[in-house]
């Protein structure tokens, strides 16, 4: 299936869940992860579905003043 992760189209996997889309972009912690603008708690990475067209978002937090 396509999709979009952070703006980028991406193939997966028909069952893919959103640890696989953040596997293949290989994010590395701290991170927070959206679907469709909803955030997914990272307890729910692994088993959170995605489908065609999903727009993925892996977000690094900001710090500074």
């Amino acid at each position: 299936m396509n999709v979009l992760i952070n703006d980028h189209p991406k193939t997966l996997p028909d069952d893919a869940t959103l640890a696989d889309a953040i596997a293949l972009i290989e994010a590395v912690p701290p991170f927070a992860a959206a679907v469709n603008r909803q955030f997914v708690p990272r307890s729910s990475y692994a088993s959170h579905l995605l489908q065609p067209e999903d727009r993925i978002e892996v977000i690094r937090p900001v710090t500074g003043g």
